[in-house]
Parts: C-alpha cells; sequence; structure tokens
C-alpha cells in the first residue's frame, strides 16, 4: 500500500495505519545553535549611498564641480586636428566621391519614377519575350544601388582608411599626452 500525502489509499487501516507511516518518515536535522541561515548582507547598506544617512542628520554639502583643465586642451587637440592638411584632404576625397555619386544616383532614380509616371508606352515597351523596359530599369535600380555600394567601399579603402587611420593614431598620441598618462 502508498502513501499520498499521508492518506491511505485503500481503506485498509484507517487512521492507525496512517499514524504508522507517518512515524517512519526521518527526522528533520534541527539547526545547531548559532548558526544562522539568513543573508548576512540583509540590511547592510553601502556607507556612500544615497539615502542612506541616518533620519536627522544634515545634508551632506554639494561637492564643487570638478574643474577639468585637460578638457579644454583636449578640444584644442581636436581643433587642431580638424584644421590640420592632413583632416582636410581625407574630407575632401570623401566629398569628391560622395557629391557625384550621390547626385548622380539620385537623378537616376528620379529619372526611372518620371518615366514611369509620364511615359507608360516607353516604360510598357518589351526588350526581350516577357521583359520590358520598366522590368530592366527597375533592376537597373538595385545594380545600381549594389554597385556604388562596392565602389564606395572601394574608394574608402584604396584612397581614404590609411590616411584616417594615421590621423587617428596622431589624435590618440596627442590626447594621450594632454592626460598626462599612458592609457
Amino acid at each position: 500500500m502508498q502513501l499520498s500525502n499521508d492518506r491511505a489509499r485503500s481503506g485498509g487501516g484507517g487512521p492507525e495505519r496512517a499514524r504508522e507511516h507517518r512515524e517512519v518518515r526521518p527526522p528533520v536535522p534541527e539547526e545547531p545553535a548559532g548558526v544562522r541561515h539568513d543573508d548576512p548582507w540583509f540590511g547592510a547598506l553601502a556607507p556612500d549611498w544615497p539615502g542612506t544617512e541616518p533620519p536627522g542628520a544634515p545634508a551632506p554639502a554639494v561637492p564643487a564641480p570638478r574643474q577639468e583643465p585637460a578638457r579644454d586642451a583636449m578640444a584644442e587637440v581636436y581643433l587642431a586636428v580638424q584644421r590640420s592638411a592632413a583632416f582636410q584632404e581625407v574630407r575632401s576625397r570623401y566629398r569628391r566621391f560622395v557629391v557625384p555619386a550621390g547626385i548622380g544616383f539620385f537623378l537616376w532614380y528620379v529619372a526611372y519614377v518620371v518615366a514611369a509616371t509620364t511615359a507608360p508606352g516607353f516604360m510598357a515597351r518589351p526588350v526581350v519575350g516577357a521583359v520590358n523596359v520598366a522590368l530592366v530599369a527597375g533592376l537597373g535600380q538595385f545594380l545600381t544601388t549594389f554597385v556604388l555600394a562596392w565602389a564606395y567601399a572601394r574608394h574608402a579603402r584604396l584612397r581614404r582608411d590609411r590616411a584616417a587611420l594615421d590621423l587617428r593614431w596622431d589624435t590618440q598620441e596627442l590626447t594621450r599626452g594632454v592626460k598626462g598618462g599612458t592609457s
């Protein structure tokens, strides 16, 4: 006979039988005297945390804002780098690629949209089988996007990345000197 929740399943035995099974259970070990199982860190607040002041204590004075003389010096470093010929050259190379490419792609996109709305006969002209001018131009938009992304990455890798990394290195060296330490 098995017990579930200290109750006998079958009717044999009654309360006396259940009492026998209760006595079979192993006793729960009691805690030895002096041992605590609660969290020793509970209620132990850090003394520097806000809100841990004892009630009635005077409010702590607000510290004066910290003066950071190095901050102005670092701003000067960044301004000097921005004014340098190397930075201007990197920026010029970036603009010489991005501006014409952006304008060219925008015009190509607008031409497609204008042609689709104003010249539906031209866009519906078949090229090969069921492929018409509109489909070729639409796929050309996607192709142009991918080619432009590839060209941008190539231009950046070949013409700007080296100079930009050199500028970054120089800037870090200058700011490290301003901070006056190693970092």
